[in-house]
């Protein structure tokens, strides 16, 4: 079975790499002192701190799992440092709503750094399919379960920062 390619800058790779290292070095040996410390308390099938330790470490270890396929799997993508003429993963993009004249500002990452919340969108989300390859002065649509949303896409800045 192909395993999914995961499209990274090197940013989200260095943030990834850093969280692998501290599960692997820091929080494993954390879970096991309260493993060893838990069972100082008798029988552990009535342990509830035992238990609290071995599922926190079940978590653990499949995020691990999950880092290192992340990992893997990775393709690092040149963000775009210099060019400002069209949208690219890790550009930084300025859209506004042609309507309402409201303004957002979006991060383009792969799904793998995506954070809405922090304006990162991933390439794959429909705002960033649309985006894209696109220019300053274009006009974007983005199909969404009520209609279509328009945006016109009103700069482009290199990297995120």
């Amino acid at each position: 079975m192909v395993e999914k390619e995961v499209i990274l800058t090197h940013a989200g790779l260095q943030k990834l790499e850093e969280e692998l290292g501290y599960l692997k070095t820091v929080r494993r040996r954390e879970i096991a002192e309260r493993i060893k410390f838990a069972r100082q308390f008798g029988d552990i099938n009535e342990n509830s701190e035992y238990e609290d330790a071995k599922n926190e470490q079940a978590f653990v270890e499949g995020r691990i799992l999950t880092l290192e396929k992340i990992l893997r799997n990775a393709r690092l993508v040149e963000e775009c440092d210099y060019d400002v003429t069209q949208v690219c993963i890790g550009s930084r993009v300025r859209l506004r709503n042609p309507e309402s004249g409201e303004e957002v500002e979006y991060v383009l990452v792969g799904s793998t750094e995506a954070d809405p919340g922090k304006n990162r969108i991933s390439n794959e989300s429909p705002v960033g399919k649309a985006l894209l390859n696109s220019r300053v002065g274009d006009i974007v649509e983005v199909k969404v379960p009520v209609g279509i949303l328009k945006y016109e896409i009103v700069s482009i800045n290199p990297r995120e920062g």
